[in-house]
């Protein structure tokens, strides 16, 4: 594959030189597939040899795979709030997932911490301009199905640009599982063991035709936004015996499961029902992509696969191995930001090209305006940058830094703390004990061992230039806890990387077992298969 920020782009599709009613015309159609909780190399095309994803790996064929793609947070809300704004996560103030405990409320959890994490926002700002109203406001018709996660009434997707909402609502997980009944206030029940994820995908299907039948010139933007991957693992029996039986041909390791700092991390890709519940995700953006080529879209709309955050190695449901890079979702490495980005778009002469140019979740908003010819609107999409001269230009992007901000305990082991990348330098600040790491991830990207020792002068620059930023963003932060208890939070800790690490050793073994059985009717999945 050719590296696309080396190789000349000669792409014929500019909306410039088109007049106003020619330039609608041609406008894109915009479909943008949110999975949650899929780590970076959980697809066949990023490089699992176990999970198996031939209509996600379409998009890859026909588009560019981005190999240093990142969400903007580590855990959901955050993450989903910056594609919605442009943001990074201490400018917006939606710091966790909406939801968790903060303050003194936090020492409900019995984590025993030091610190007590950062009050955050807990639903979309009303005052921001989303990218689906901007859109919107530029006669897109917008359409979204499945997960929200950014508040509850009074900020549903309805009330931030969504012309129809299909199953968007406050909840982070899906209430009912992955088969219906789905006792979501937002979708009406399928049939029973219908599957959730095929049931978004249809509705999504059935709206890009729907709305192809009433007015083919007006361009739409469909949000698919995936409650899969995301706890709780569930799939059907055939799916299960498929890849249980691929695991054990493969060789299954004696050991699943070693501990990094706080929680035991996976080490090996074979979970069979997490390999299922990916197959169901991408039997069903099949589906999707099907109905575009069926009804001649595809050759006008720009398609986005990408993820929320990293892969759940550890907590949760210790689902995936994002290895070599180190942690997933919820920690502060590069397991935890780094996620699939895929794009397929209208005039692509590299079809599957590769771009090693780190990008993130706010550039989309910028980047599908500009795509479409539309005007920017820089004061809401701060933190973003078009990354159109990368796709049409062949040109690069103007060097900058990212940031994250996580002031809180994660539920998979991540630390309060805050991160830069910068070129190949990353900086992770800690506030637990205002101590750093400095990676290079182009020496080492399994963040392996800091080089604070040999570069005080880089730690000094970066940790200068991260304060600079903070401060410009308003960002919040943990406090001490006057309650602390070292001896109750390492007891804590002991048991979480002892009892709890047997535990999963053993589970693991009993789900790659011939006689596995999680429910009486894999959880209401067996009406169907």
């Amino acid at each position: 594959m050719k590296n696309i920020q080396k190789t000349s782009l000669l792409v014929g599709f500019s909306l410039a030189a088109l007049s106003p009613a020619a330039a609608r015309e041609k406008q894109p159609n915009i479909l943008f597939i949110l999975a949650d909780d899929l780590g970076w190399r959980d697809l066949s095309c990023t490089g699992s040899e176990y999970y198996e994803s031939p209509n996600i790996d379409r998009i890859a064929r026909k588009g560019v795979n981005f190999t240093q793609g990142y969400a903007a947070c580590q855990v959901s809300s955050p993450s989903r709030a910056s594609i919605m704004t442009g943001k990074f996560t201490a400018r917006h103030g939606i710091t966790n997932w909406i939801g968790e405990a903060t303050g003194e409320n936090w020492r409900r959890n019995g984590r025993h911490s030091k610190l007590l994490p950062a009050e955050y926002t807990r639903q979309l700002a009303l005052e921001d301009t989303t990218l689906p109203e901007a859109l919107q406001q530029q006669g897109y018709t917008t359409f979204m199905a499945g997960k929200w996660h950014l508040g509850g009434k009074g900020s549903y997707p309805e009330d931030h640009g969504f012309d129809i909402n299909i199953g968007g609502h406050e909840a982070g997980s899906p209430p009912g599982g992955y088969f219906s009944p789905y006792q979501n206030p937002k979708m009406d029940d399928g049939p029973r063991g219908e599957n959730l994820s095929i049931r978004l995908a249809a509705q999504t299907a059935s709206f890009i035709e729907e709305h192809t039948k009433r007015n083919k010139k007006q361009p739409f933007f469909a949000y698919l936004s995936f409650y899969a991957v995301h706890a709780p693992l569930e799939t059907t029996e055939t799916n299960w015996r498929y890849f249980r039986d691929k695991a054990v041909g493969n060789g299954v390791a004696e050991e699943g499961f070693a501990v990094d700092r706080t929680l035991a991390v996976r080490q090996q890709q074979d979970n069979p029902v997490y390999a299922g519940l990916i197959r169901q995700m991408d039997d069903a953006v099949g589906l999707v992509l099907n109905k575009l080529e069926e009804l001649g879209l595809d050759k006008n709309t720009i398609i986005v696969f990408t993820s929320d955050n990293g892969g759940v190695s550890s907590g949760d449901a210790y689902a995936t191995s994002n290895l070599p890079l180190r942690g997933g979702k919820g920690r502060q490495w590069e397991g935890g930001f780094r996620v699939p980005l895929l794009i397929q778009y209208p005039g692509c002469k590299e079809p599957g090209s590769t771009c090693d140019v780190p990008v993130t979740g706010a550039d989309f908003f910028p980047t599908f305006l500009d795509m479409a010819g539309l005007p920017l609107l820089p004061e809401q999409h701060v933190d973003g940058v078009s990354i159109r001269p990368l796709l049409l230009d062949g040109q690069a992007i103007a060097p900058r830094a990212l940031y994250w901000h996580y002031p809180h305990y994660g539920n998979q082991g991540g630390e309060p703390s805050s991160v830069i990348r910068d070129g190949d330098w990353k900086l992770i600040h800690y506030y637990e004990d205002n101590r750093d790491e400095l990676y290079n991830l182009r020496i080492d990207p399994t963040e392996s061992e800091p080089l604070n020792a040999q570069y005080p002068d880089k730690v000094d620059y970066l940790g200068k230039k991260l304060s600079v930023w903070l401060t410009d963003s308003n960002a919040r932060y943990p406090v001490p806890d006057p309650q602390y208890d070292p001896v109750r939070e390492r007891a804590y800790k002991e048991k979480q990387q002892t009892q709890v690490k047997e535990r999963l050793e053993r589970q693991r073994k009993e789900m790659l077992g011939d006689r596995y059985l999680p429910n009486a009717d894999w959880w209401g999945s067996s009406t169907i298969d």
